[in-house]
């Protein structure tokens, strides 16, 4: 079921049981920031981008390197280079997706609205990563017409098998139901962000299928509703201060911490801390990515989960 009807929505998630696969990663990759500078095709609907200026990237591969080394120490994580000829590659979540569809595992690669960005889902050595050593199966949606910018418009839980998907010029109907199709969801809805929003996943974040960080102000239609519905006393309410630090683009790589950028993490609000680790059991960390957040993006846009 995909819908944009909230009532209809709720009352099918709120049957479905934590059984359609893990709730957290088996693993990650990311891209390196090698070439990383201001793409203003990117910059066109992205209002969270720098100016050309505000881009170091030296300072970037140092952050990036740091964000490897303290994700590592939870699951493993594979990282892969980055190239001039696409600077927004270190957000690789938006253009490359893993799941398993009937215990069968598969890579999704995405539609991205942007042509500079649509050369990073040409990338053989990711694709022959998964199909030719991993064994994933391949569902290709970069060649048809609508963008379905992947994780980073649909933001989903993995145990219940449900997904939230906002839609903007990053992802229209059309392309949310290819996205439900592909990652095999059982429930999908369908909201619109707010004007000058992007991407779900920076007002959005659904961390091991029991608790989730919301931005309403930048979500049109009432999903606060349906997150209390499912989550209940574990949604966490996000101010605009804390989401413009990024603390909506956050991740729960196992179901012990969420992890989200040192910026985030000192803007996070006590009461939401106390809702997170003392409400929900998670311990929060940060880790510092000033550089890389000139990019419009922060730490979950840089994780590509492997399931």
């Amino acid at each position: 079921m995909i819908t944009r009807d909230i009532d209809a929505f709720i009352a099918v998630a709120r049957t479905l049981k934590p059984d359609f696969g893990p709730a957290t990663a088996r693993a990650a990759f990311l891209v390196s920031p090698d070439g990383f500078v201001r793409a203003e095709q990117s910059a066109q609907d992205n209002r969270y981008m720098a100016d050309p200026g505000a881009f170091d990237a030296d300072a970037a591969l140092r952050e990036h390197h740091a964000l490897h080394r303290a994700l590592s120490q939870e699951l493993p994580v594979v990282c892969f280079p980055g190239s001039e000829a696409t600077p927004d590659a270190v957000f690789p979540n938006n253009v490359f997706a893993t799941t398993r569809v009937d215990g069968e595992p598969r890579l999704i690669v995405g539609r991205m609205r942007h042509p500079v960005r649509q050369r990073e889902a040409e990338r053989p050595d990711i694709r022959g990563y998964f199909r030719d050593l991993l064994g994933y199966a391949e569902t290709d949606l970069s060649g048809q017409a609508h963008p379905c910018e992947l994780t980073g418009a649909l933001v989903i839980d993995r145990a219940h098998g449900i997904g939230f998907c906002g839609l903007s010029e990053r992802c229209d109907e059309a392309g949310a139901a290819l996205m439900h199709a592909a990652f095999g969801l059982r429930v999908t809805l369908m909201f619109d962000l707010a004007p000058g929003e992007y991407h779900t996943n920076v007002l959005l974040a659904v961390l091991a299928g029991r608790a989730a960080l919301v931005c309403p102000h930048s979500l049109q239609g009432d999903v606060s509703r349906a997150l209390h519905a499912l989550y209940g006393p574990h949604v966490v309410t996000l101010s605009p201060a804390e989401q413009a630090a990024f603390a909506g683009n956050a991740i729960a790589l196992t179901d012990r911490s969420v992890w989200m950028s040192r910026r985030a993490h000192r803007r996070l609000a006590e009461a939401s801390r106390r809702q997170l680790e003392e409400g929900a059991g998670f311990t929060v960390r940060g880790v510092p990515l000033e550089a890389i957040e000139a990019g419009g993006g922060s730490l979950r846009c840089c994780v590509a989960e492997i399931f």
